[in-house]
């Protein structure tokens, strides 16, 4: 499992406004295109935005499913990846004098590919969460 942490300079509720907007993982999300389309009530448990995934001319068509939500303190996703199979991200957000400490975990799940490559996935997912969370305190501190 990859863990990434961050300390974002902004509080926990503006910090999970930009979670909760299915349109910025566009922009904070690493290899990440374009947001499609999102269902009204996202991030309601259940809900899912549409995404296209990918680097260059490489793209893929996929979903992200909310299993679990606890505003403004925890969001876990599933990202699918077809055919790869889907990730699961847990970020929790803790409030520290004002400011929002990040830790996500993001791990494989479903697809066999996936599984198997685990731990030579797992740094490379590091690599890529650090950037996508310094992507993330860049929105949230500039509101």
């Amino acid at each position: 499992m990859a863990r990434n942490r961050i300390l974002i300079n902004a509080p926990r509720d503006r910090v999970f406004g930009v979670l909760s907007n299915p349109r910025s993982y566009a922009h904070w999300v690493v290899g990440s295109k374009e947001v499609r389309a999102a269902e009204a009530d996202w991030p309601a448990k259940g809900t899912k935005f549409h995404h296209t995934v990918g680097f260059g001319p490489v793209t893929i068509k996929d979903h992200t499913l909310v299993e679990e939500v606890d505003p403004p303190r925890r969001l876990v996703l599933r990202a699918r990846s077809r055919p790869l199979g889907a990730a699961r991200i847990v970020l929790y957000l803790e409030s520290e004098s004002g400011r929002t400490r990040v830790t996500m975990d993001e791990h494989p799940v479903g697809g066999l590919p996936m599984r198997l490559l685990a731990k030579v996935v797992d740094p490379l997912l590091h690599g890529r969460n650090t950037r996508a969370l310094q992507r993330l305190k860049s929105l949230a501190e500039a509101g």
